[in-house]
């Protein structure tokens, strides 16, 4: 650590406040379903959603899975059900965008539901009295350390490694924070791939594989049938979106990077042009025949056998997917 680091006030106040914790002082709440938190050391943009979405997908085979978030940019405060047991009950206005996108992506899923509110330990306890989950997915966690839970997983891309702390740069706790992590999640695998090992905790590789376009109406369609597009995206990590788009070999006119959680309001699809975004992004927007979007499949080696475990440890016997 150089010494402006160590004089970066910041760092003081992560240090204090993890401290309180450690030490009891700040109290932790613990629900009656097990928990997993899904984070990252950095602003965004290293694919939380991503594993939320695949695990969710694999979890609620067996189980009643709840996705718990903060909702931000939302224009609601407080408690709030976006998709109740697979019926979607808010708006993308009142979930966030994060939010609504998990909900939309699976609405009649009956073992599903989606809730926002600032306050977790209030969002968990209503989830596991009104909705009956039976495990919950917390999104953007590792900093809200209110909530007890069972397995703490952590998401990291190359890029962190080399980052700063805030303001300096995009890291939210130094790397040092990730002793208090139970996994880790080695994440764009697939374009930038990279090893790293931190006191001997579980390491996960995330790749996103047997990429898709899809139209307005969410059919696959051939790139071969596609004109030149422009392509565009308001991520936390936009250039990683240029990367794949490249890879793919596709015709593409220009790229559009917006900032992350974009609202579009003022952004018009012009109708001589075909474009071409992501799933986070086309949700903000119009369905409209110009419109087109990127999706994947994940593959994530070991991970759910490890999650599974680590679910059922004390439960005498292992659930079966």
């Amino acid at each position: 650590m150089n010494p402006l680091e160590i004089l970066n006030p910041y760092l003081w106040i992560v240090s204090l406040r993890n401290s309180l914790y450690d030490c009891g002082l700040i109290r932790v709440k613990r629900l009656p379903v097990k928990v997993i938190s899904i984070g990252n050391l950095s602003c965004g943009g290293t694919g939380k959603t991503t594993l939320t979405r695949y695990l969710a997908e694999k979890l609620s085979q067996t189980l009643k899975v709840g996705i718990l978030l903060r909702g931000y940019k939302r224009k609601t405060i407080g408690y709030r059900e976006v998709l109740s047991r697979g019926e979607l009950r808010a708006s993308l206005e009142e979930a966030g965008d994060e939010a609504y996108l998990l909900a939309y992506l699976f609405r009649g899923h009956h073992k599903v539901s989606v809730s926002v509110c600032e306050d977790r330990v209030v969002g968990g306890e209503k989830m596991c009295e009104d909705l009956e989950i039976e495990v919950l997915l917390l999104d953007d966690a590792f900093q809200h350390r209110r909530i007890h839970r069972d397995l703490d997983m952590v998401l990291i891309k190359k890029q962190d490694l080399s980052d700063k702390l805030l303001p300096f740069g995009r890291l939210r706790e130094p790397l040092t924070s990730l002793k208090r992590a139970q996994a880790l999640i080695l994440t764009y695998q697939e374009i930038y791939p990279f090893d790293f090992n931190f006191h001997d905790k579980p390491i996960f590789k995330m790749y996103r594989t047997k990429w898709k376009i899809l139209d307005h109406s969410l059919r696959e369609i051939t790139a071969a049938d596609l004109p030149p597009l422009i392509s565009f995206s308001g991520l936390g990590f936009n250039s990683q979106f240029r990367e794949i788009v490249n890879r793919l070999n596709l015709k593409i006119k220009d790229f559009y990077f917006f900032p992350d959680h974009y609202d579009y309001r003022n952004f018009k699809l012009q109708p001589e042009e075909k474009y071409l975004t992501t799933l986070k992004d086309f949700v903000k927007l119009t369905p409209s025949p110009n419109l087109y979007l990127l999706d994947f499949e994940v593959e994530v080696p070991g991970l759910l056998d490890y999650v599974m475990k680590r679910l059922t440890q004390g439960q005498g016997q292992l659930l079966q997917m």
